[in-house]
């Protein structure tokens, strides 16, 4: 990877937008709940108010990848076609001989069998990588290899 923005494919940009959208909403819903609070109470209602500000926090650090992810992937320039990056469909042969033919995505999609997420260890293997190209990466039966067979 050339430390570039990755390029994020639409369906992958609309999971992300949604969830940021989500999470603000829950972000406005507790942060009301802080703002209304008084000092008074038991030890329970301290402990329930750091409780409210640890998720405030939470949500806060993640609103702000999100709202990263997605002014980067703006600048982003489309995938290469004969490097491996976000966005692109690549065949790969494995250590058995069965070949399958997948997709680099952000965004897990578990309708989409044909995804591999970036940040899983195939997909982390592959990104940077070109046709021909061999990788080595752990699986769950242990390390092993493909061969990227092809782009597109």
């Amino acid at each position: 990877m050339t430390g570039d923005p990755e390029p994020i494919g639409a369906e992958a940009r609309r999971a992300l937008e949604k969830e940021l959208a989500r999470l603000t909403a829950e972000r406005d819903t507790v942060a009301a709940t802080l703002a209304g609070a008084d000092n008074t109470g038991d030890a329970a209602d301290q402990a329930d108010e750091l409780q409210r500000a640890d998720t405030l926090q939470r949500l806060d650090n993640r609103i702000r990848d999100l709202d990263v992810r997605l002014r980067q992937a703006a600048d982003a320039v489309p995938p290469s076609e004969t490097v491996i990056g976000v966005g692109t469909t690549v065949t790969v042969r494995f250590g058995d001989g069965a070949e399958q033919t997948v997709h680099i995505g952000e965004v897990a999609d578990a309708l989409d069998q044909n995804l591999v997420t970036s940040d899983s260890p195939l997909g982390r293997a592959l990104l940077g990588h070109h046709a021909g190209d061999e990788v080595a990466y752990d699986a769950p039966d242990g390390h092993t290899t493909a061969r990227i067979v092809s782009l597109g």
